[in-house]
């Protein structure tokens, strides 16, 4: 038996919330990377320096009543600030205001950090369309938070536009001069692009849609999968549902056989371990 870690799932009491890890757990996960949601989609309204930190207590919340179960999945938790938010802070506070209030809020995820109770922080740049002002300043955010993963002894998962060879190189050189190794950067919503990932020592958390796992498994080991569940009543099964990445690590195994299952070891047990500085229990 290997372990099987979804390493970007959103859980929401509203929509399936604990449900869902029992469904990701049927179908034989055993350890979820929970990140935490935009506050919007909570209905949580940011207004002052600590206005995260319900969001993040939430997201603690689900993992420890999980954690505590008898569901037999084990969950991390990843704490920070969604870069879409600079985009609805601004229109209500201005983007100075919203700039302040998302670095307080990074401030916050790295608190928690520190107190053991998330493993790395969550942050990055729109993948939308921006005026300058608003993409610098998302800059400016984001080199902030790996300046704090770099205190913390932390790693970062990053949100931001779609990956290609000089974006992925973008973003490790932000991350050196923020003092962050690359190895500790982890591109959510990753292409299966695993060779240009090693050489700019940016670590690939691949979205585990059909043929894109094949893709990153003929190129390396060097990878995580993911979901990207978002978990929103509203849209069912999106992005990917929660039982993908069990199910899709269980038929490539079937189907590639013992050459499959070593390179499934490390991609759910010994690449998380290296980035997040944790422990996957068999």
């Amino acid at each position: 038996m290997i372990p099987i870690t979804d390493n970007h799932i959103h859980l929401d009491r509203r929509g399936k919330g604990i449900v869902a890890a029992k469904e990701f757990a049927n179908a034989g996960g055993t350890h979820l990377i929970l990140v935490s949601k935009p506050s919007w989609t909570l209905g949580v309204q940011v207004t002052e320096p600590d206005g995260f930190k319900p969001v993040f207590e939430e997201t603690i919340g689900i993992a420890r009543e999980i954690n505590r179960s008898d569901i037999g999945v084990i969950v991390f938790t990843v704490l920070g600030v969604h870069p879409a938010e600079i985009t609805r802070l601004t229109d209500q506070v201005g983007q100075k205001h919203a700039e302040e209030l998302m670095i307080r809020g990074l401030e916050t995820a790295e608190r928690f950090v520190i107190e053991n109770e998330a493993i790395a922080i969550k942050t990055g740049r729109p993948h939308y369309e921006v005026s300058d002002s608003i993409w610098d300043a998302s800059g400016r955010i984001m080199a902030h938070g790996m300046e704090l993963a770099r205190d913390a002894g932390c790693a970062v998962q990053l949100h931001t536009e779609t990956a290609d060879a000089a974006v992925i190189a973008d973003l490790a050189a932000i991350a050196r001069k923020s003092g962050l190794p690359p190895e500790k950067v982890v591109k959510h919503y990753a292409p299966p692009m695993v060779k240009v990932f090693k050489r700019e020592g940016v670590f690939p958390s691949v979205l585990a849609g059909k043929g894109a796992i094949e893709t990153a498994l003929s190129e390396g080991s060097r990878f995580m999968m993911e979901t990207d569940y978002i978990d929103d009543p509203e849209r069912p099964g999106a992005v990917l549902g929660p039982k993908t990445v069990p199910r899709r690590t269980k038929q490539l195994i079937e189907r590639f056989g013992e050459e499959a299952e070593e390179a499934f070891w490390k991609v759910h047990k010994e690449n998380p371990e290296q980035v997040y500085g944790i422990e996957i229990m068999v």
